[in-house]
């Protein structure tokens, strides 16, 4: 049998793509540059490929370079998977756990979830991180996270998908706006063109596009919030109206005397709230307690 890269040198050569610098690549690995600068040239050396184009001023990966790193971020994240699984068997719910949360979700579920997993699993140990959907789910991916709690509908490839609950999405405007006298509304082209939207890479953005997208017109010099509570602030300054998750709603987040909420008549839009782990995660139990708690969280 022919001799194998070792995980350590795919880790090397996937530090090195990230940093494009041989010093802060080995700092990043908590080696030296000489140890990780030799471990590459016997890993090329053992594929018989030139991974690493180098010169005094740069450092670029090659095409086959790229290729391998993509392949090694797999074989890494699986290979933390195989270490998970041994070390979750004898008691699940224990240990570190690394969870992301997209921004529209985290302060409305994350608080009173962390509660309930602090009471109900003490050995738990809980990391979180708060990013757009496409940077969780390629941390995901790389085995930097254990599971990702995201929006539907949202392209999520291979990974493993556990739908949670819907989350309507309310409109929330000025109490004396004339278009929000009604008890429950419809998504007309005056009212859609109005709506306010969240910065470009947040998926609620998408998921509003996509439910006025036979009402609304292009519309390039609209103003962009870039959270949603600065979002209801704009509304309640009188720049537009905004379609809200009902979890915002329920938080307080739009209560204000000068506001006012209203439905959506059918087919009211709505996000799916979801908990994705990778296709070869160990941590099937964990994923399923996990979605259970946040279900229970959610209602």
């Amino acid at each position: 049998m022919a001799a194998l890269p070792s995980l350590r040198q795919l880790q090397y050569l996937v530090a090195l793509s990230e940093q494009l610098n041989f010093t802060r690549a080995a700092e990043s690995c908590f080696v030296t540059q000489s140890t990780l600068s030799a471990a590459l040239k016997e890993l090329e050396a053992l594929l018989g490929a030139s991974l690493v184009e180098r010169d005094r001023q740069t450092v670029l990966m090659t095409p086959t370079g790229s290729a391998v790193v993509a392949r090694s971020r797999t074989i890494l994240a699986e290979a933390q998977d195989l270490a998970d699984f041994a070390a979750a068997a004898g008691e699940p719910m224990a240990g570190l756990l690394r969870l992301g949360v997209i921004p529209t979700i985290a302060p409305f579920l994350v608080p009173p979830t962390m509660q309930a997993l602090r009471e109900r699993y003490p050995r738990l140990r809980l990391a979180l991180r708060e990013d757009l959907t496409a940077n969780l789910l390629a941390r995901l991916n790389d085995g930097d996270l254990d599971f990702a709690l995201i929006a539907l509908p949202y392209e999520t490839g291979q990974l493993l998908v556990r739908p949670l609950f819907d989350d309507a999405l309310r409109v929330v405007g000025l109490r004396s706006d004339p278009e929000l006298r009604a008890r429950q509304l419809q998504i007309t082209a005056a009212l859609s063109d109005r709506l306010l939207l969240l910065e470009e890479g947040h998926c609620l953005r998408d998921h509003i596009l996509s439910a006025c997208s036979t009402t609304r017109n292009e519309t390039p010099e609209s103003v962009e919030a870039t959270s949603l509570l600065t979002l209801v602030q704009m509304v309640e300054s009188g720049f537009g109206v905004g379609l809200i998750p009902e979890m915002a709603v329920r938080s307080g987040l739009v209560d204000s005397p000068e506001l006012v909420v209203r439905p959506v008549r059918d087919p009211a839009p709505k996000r799916t709230i979801a908990l994705v782990a990778r296709s070869s995660t160990p941590r099937l139990i964990e994923l399923q307690t996990l979605a259970d708690l946040i279900q229970e969280v959610g209602r």
